[in-house]
């Protein structure tokens, strides 16, 4: 795979994660700047309980499985994207 193809793909996962993110997300100003770095508890405010339903919207968006343990390493944005980048 080339490199332009796969940074486009990564920048296609990362709208389409932002998007799946934005009704869960209670700090807009966050969300306005969004990035690979960006903590999906902390600085979206994403409550954590409702990282289940986030996780299954990734899954049906994407037509991917997410393991529980996979789950638990997404802290950030990026981390969301890298998994579903890798799965794709």
């Amino acid at each position: 795979m080339n490199e332009e193809w796969s940074s486009m793909e990564q920048s296609e996962v990362m709208e389409r994660v932002v998007k799946i993110l934005t009704p869960w997300v209670k700090d807009e100003g966050a969300l306005a700047n969004v990035g690979m770095e960006t903590n999906i508890l902390e600085d979206l405010k994403v409550n954590s309980a409702r990282l289940v339903d986030v996780v299954i919207a990734f899954e049906d968006d994407f037509d991917i499985e997410i393991a529980d343990e996979d789950v638990d390493q997404v802290n950030t944005v990026g981390d969301a994207v890298n998994l579903i980048s890798g799965k794709l």
